[in-house]
């Protein structure tokens, strides 16, 4: 599984920390869901441009 590195700041990563202590998960495993989420709404939302953003999102987290 590739690794990459992204920016936010720290209040925001504290309570993506708390969420997924409280849900007893890796903030790995919160990020994705989230974006599997995004890519999901996407598709309903503008499914030819998502259909594409949603390719290159799978590829990444699978």
């Amino acid at each position: 599984m590739a690794r990459i590195l992204i920016s936010m700041p720290d209040k925001f990563l504290e309570s993506i920390d708390k969420l997924a202590d409280t849900e007893q998960r890796t903030r790995s495993e919160l990020v994705r869901e989230a974006l599997r989420n995004y890519i999901r709404r996407s598709n309903q939302a503008a499914p030819k441009q998502a259909n594409l953003n949603a390719k290159i999102l799978e590829e990444l987290l699978d």
